[in-house]
This record gives C-alpha cells, sequence and structure tokens, in this order.
C-alpha cells in the first residue's frame, strides 16, 4: 500500500472509531496470537540494544522529550520487563513505551474525573468496559503491558511498519501520528534500561 495511501486509511480510522477509547482493541489486536517474528538486533559491546537498532524505520517528525520520575522509570522498567516475559524483542519495548508516552507520560493513571476518556486507565489508557481487563488489570503495568503486547503481535507485519503505525494499529487512536513523537524518547530508554 503507498504511504499516502496508507496514511488516509489510517487517519480515518482514527477519526472514525474515536481513538479507540470508544472501541477498546482493534479485532487485529483481539485475533488469535501469531507466533513472534524474530529480527536481528544490532548490540553495542555491553549487549545493549543501540538506538539506531531500535528505530530501524528512522523516526518521522519532530520528537517530543521529557525527564522522567522514579515513578515513570520504574513504569518504563515494568514495561522491558513485562516484554521479556511475553516473548518479545526490544523494538516491541520501543513501541510500548512510545505508546504509553503519547497515553499517559509514563504515568499510571486512575480515573481522572471530568478529565477521563470514558474510563481509560492506566498506562495504557485501555478501557474496561470494552474489553481490555478490569480496572485493577490495566492498572497494573505487568497486565497492561502484556495486553498491548498481544494485541501487537497480531498485527500483521508491525515490525516493518512505522511505530506510529503499529501502536495506532493496537489503540485505534483519534490521533495516529502522535505516538511518532515519542520514537527517539523511548528508543533511549530502551537502550539505557534493556539489559
Amino acid at each position: 500500500m503507498n504511504t499516502m495511501l496508507r496514511k488516509t486509511v489510517t487517519a480515518f480510522a482514527g477519526f472514525a472509531f474515536a481513538g479507540g477509547a470508544l472501541l477498546g482493541p482493534s479485532a487485529a489486536a483481539m485475533a488469535a496470537p501469531a507466533a513472534p517474528e524474530m529480527t536481528s538486533v544490532a548490540y553495542t559491546t555491553s549487549g545493549k540494544p543501540t538506538v539506531e537498532s531500535l528505530t530501524p524505520h528512522g523516526v518521522q517528525g519532530r520528537q517530543s522529550y521529557l525527564v522522567l520520575s522514579d515513578e515513570q522509570v520504574g513504569n518504563a522498567k515494568a514495561i522491558i520487563a513485562a516484554t521479556k516475559k511475553a516473548g518479545m524483542d526490544e523494538r516491541a519495548a520501543v513501541v510500548a513505551i512510545a505508546t504509553a508516552l503519547q497515553e499517559s507520560k509514563l504515568e499510571n493513571l486512575g480515573h481522572l474525573g471530568d478529565l477521563n476518556d470514558h474510563d481509560s486507565l492506566g498506562l495504557f489508557q485501555q478501557r474496561p468496559s470494552v474489553g481490555w481487563g478490569t480496572p485493577e488489570q490495566v492498572t497494573d503495568p505487568a497486565y497492561s503491558t502484556a495486553a498491548f503486547l498481544s494485541g501487537l503481535k497480531n498485527v500483521d507485519g508491525w515490525r516493518n511498519m512505522p511505530l506510529t503505525d503499529a501502536a495506532q494499529a493496537v489503540q485505534v487512536s483519534a490521533f495516529p501520528f502522535a505516538y511518532a513523537q515519542w520514537e527517539s524518547m523511548a528508543a533511549k530508554t530502551v537502550a539505557a534500561y534493556w539489559s
């Protein structure tokens, strides 16, 4: 599919479904689990992945950064641990952390009252009412990451997609291109804490 058509389809899907907050995980995300694809990742001499290997498609657009608190670093480490437990690679952790940076700034959000998007909770702003899990589950970093990664595994060809397209395929956001701005920071975070 050419880039212009893919962007048009992605944008239309995001706006049509009001960000997945109304509908929950996409049909692709909820399909039967597929066997994980394996890719080679370049490592530095310390055994950690390089930022370059974690951004195989480069980054799209202007990048955003923030200084992480101890809580946010703990949540990033929890995402990395859950990614390893799921048997997925460093690139999956980059997609998950970039998604959590966009959705919650890596803060495990509870109910925000009038600021809440329906019943969205946790690192990934997952909605219990549409099948992501109970409020307790979606506010557990290990569970919410596993739920996100389960969806990512079922996105055909996610490793060959730009990060924002892979994240959007799981999240079905009203702002499908917003994930791209966090790719560099997510890659640096994974490079720092993956061991």
